[in-house]
């Protein structure tokens, strides 16, 4: 918990992000918790700790989406959990849920590219070793989703 507690922000935002429209949020960060409990052990650095639940919450969601067992968060009673509930603005609050539909139209390595660094705040070497892809291959899904992301909120 003293490793977790710093750290919840940061990643329950991943989720919500990431989730948004396929999972919902809290079952992908209660399974990765799971498996950061039993894998604890195994964790090489104590200080790369949300780095280790980013991956195995990645691999989660990939797994999840080849079962294809998706829950949608169109079945969850309260759809509009996902806008934190800090932004009292109803226009900021519908900014986000279309900002979050949009992202979740992009394929699925250039999404994680972009909720990963202009969401969640990881830098590219981070990235890099989350999604072990190359430097190269992290900045052009971030050029190519933001310039996807902007032809798409254009089309509106």
């Amino acid at each position: 918990m003293q490793l977790y507690e710093p750290v919840h922000e940061r990643f329950e935002r991943y989720c919500k992000t990431r989730a948004y429209g396929e999972f919902h949020f809290k079952d992908i960060m209660h399974d990765t918790l799971l498996v950061a409990y039993e894998k604890f052990d195994n964790i090489q650095s104590k200080e790369a700790f949300l780095h280790f639940l980013f991956g195995t919450a990645v691999r989660i969601l990939s797994n999840q989406r080849k079962k294809n067992r998706p829950e949608y968060v169109e079945n969850y009673t309260n759809k509009h959990e996902h806008i934190s509930a800090h932004v009292p603005e109803i226009e900021k609050q519908l900014e986000i849920k279309n900002l979050y539909e949009q992202i979740a139209k992009l394929d699925h390595v250039t999404r994680e590219c972009i909720i990963l660094f202009e969401i969640s705040g990881f830098s590219i070497k981070e990235i890099m070793l989350i999604l072990n892809l190359g430097e190269s291959a992290v900045k052009q899904r971030l050029s190519r989703g933001r310039k996807q992301l902007i032809e798409i909120m254009n089309s509106l």
